[in-house]
């Protein structure tokens, strides 16, 4: 096999790969991992994808979109994706997500509709009280381990039992 032809068959599985994950993530749903990441669907752009316009989306458009996102990444058009241009296509990826979340902020948060959040704004949606209200089980005014360790475990229970329990650390964040 040669080397042109190796590489071939390396970007046709890898493409392959990809398919099969976006496809069985898309049957997991958009929200489907709410631990505060929401995986590669959480911005996931049907109309993007939907070629036809038919509201439904076939393998094959899948494919046709994965291909093109990675044609448009391979800025040295070599038709494989280097480091630098897999970060760059990850990062223009997650700014796109953030500007979506900042969009949707603005609109729930902004009530005054001056383009600006102030801290009154952007406590009014989650006030620090009704957590710690909701937290507090016994109503004593304080939070016990306890108290957070049973709020924890709910919250793993509605994840899928995927959090961790106690204290330990995950993805290089304290759980604490």
């Amino acid at each position: 096999m040669t080397r042109t032809s190796k590489l071939a068959a390396l970007t046709l599985a890898t493409l392959a790969a990809a398919l099969v994950a976006s496809t069985a993530m898309a049957e997991r749903g958009p929200d489907a991992d709410r631990a505060g990441r929401m995986g590669p669907f959480a911005a996931f752009d049907f109309a993007a994808i939907d070629a036809d316009k038919d509201g439904k989306i076939t393998p094959a458009e899948i494919e046709a979109h994965r291909t093109a996102q990675i044609t448009a990444a391979d800025t040295d058009g070599d038709g494989l994706l280097n480091p630098t241009e897999l970060s760059a296509m990850h990062l223009k990826q997650m700014s796109a997500r953030g500007d979506a979340m900042t969009e949707r902020m603005m609109a729930r948060l902004d009530s005054d509709k001056d383009g600006k959040l102030s801290p009154a704004e952007m406590q009014a949606q989650r006030p620090a009280e009704r957590m710690f209200d909701r937290l507090d089980a016994d109503n004593d005014g304080a939070l016990s381990e306890a108290e957070i360790a049973a709020s924890k475990d709910r919250m793993a229970e509605r994840r899928g039992g995927k959090e961790r329990r106690g204290g330990g650390q995950r993805h290089g964040h304290d759980n604490n």
